[in-house]
């Protein structure tokens, strides 16, 4: 397995426990190799982190692309599909953006600008889809409160140990974006 291999696995453990929790051993272990190959591919942990981050944020963008293209109402496919239960039990596959957030305060620079980024590229994205105000800097700030809708709310849902608790905020997150953009363009 070449280093693209040891990247997936780690961006799928930093996802699931943080950026501190999964070790080299325990990566190069899961990807078949030794622990003495792991500097072949890379010259310390902290370059994998990096690049793990990296391949969560990308991985979060297809999800949002193969979650939009093709639908009917490409706003409510995104808001359905990332804040279903799904997403919510799958963090190992989930957005990083989510995933990363307490982490990524704490981060080196490269994985604070690749998260700063994503959230970045997330907002343009909603900026798009949600209903125009008129305004950009209206519809910015709507882009940027329903960002922070979509990963607070998945948050939230992650860390309560109640699973109806946990359904119930993300439903009351899907409704609230859901009837303020179809109020929006109205």
């Amino acid at each position: 397995m070449a280093g693209g291999g040891i990247v997936e696995i780690a961006a799928q453990r930093i996802r699931e426990a943080g950026t501190g929790a999964p070790g080299v051993a325990e990566i190069m272990k899961t990807a078949g190799l030794t622990h003495g190959g792991f500097y072949k591919h890379f010259a310390s942990r902290d370059e994998l982190i990096a690049e793990a981050a990296d391949r969560s944020f990308a991985d979060g963008s297809q999800r949002i692309s193969e979650l939009t293209e093709g639908a009917e109402d490409p706003l409510e496919a995104l808001v359905e599909g990332y804040l279903s239960p799904e997403h919510r039990d799958a963090p190992g596959s989930g957005c990083g953006v989510a995933a990363l957030s307490g982490d990524a305060a704490r981060a080196d620079n490269r994985v604070r600008r690749a998260y700063t980024a994503q959230v970045g590229r997330y907002v343009d994205r909603l900026q798009e889809l949600l209903p125009s105000t008129g305004s950009p800097d209206e519809d910015r700030e709507q882009a940027t409160v329903a960002v922070s809708t979509l990963v607070g709310a998945l948050l939230m849902a992650r860390a309560v140990d109640d699973r109806a608790l946990a359904d119930e905020i993300l439903t009351a997150a899907r409704n609230a974006l859901l009837t303020r953009t179809a109020t929006a363009g109205s």
